[in-house]
């Protein structure tokens, strides 16, 4: 008996349909994403640097990078002078 790849998710693809409010979310999450990821090529940045070059709230600003933390594309840097703030920088 032969088995076929992938036959599982093919499977669960075509029983279960993605909802559009995902398929939306999705697509904001890959332009903050890159908008980010963008403005840390040019160098690290705080948070607070990162909120007014994006013009995206604070609490966005966070939530997004916390993430790309988590799934390995930036990383904390130094901290500044003031032992306040955490750069971050992109993750090589």
């Amino acid at each position: 008996m032969e088995v076929e790849k992938g036959k599982t998710a093919k499977y669960l693809r075509d029983k279960r349909e993605v909802s559009q409010d995902l398929k939306d979310n999705l697509k904001i999450f890959n332009k903050i994403k890159k908008e980010i990821l963008e403005a840390l090529k040019e160098g690290d940045l705080t948070i607070d640097q990162l909120t007014q070059k994006l013009n995206i709230p604070k609490h966005e600003v966070v939530y997004y990078l916390m993430s790309l933390i988590k799934y390995g594309f930036v990383q904390t840097g130094e901290v500044d002078d003031m032992d306040e703030y955490f750069s971050y920088k992109l993750k090589k």
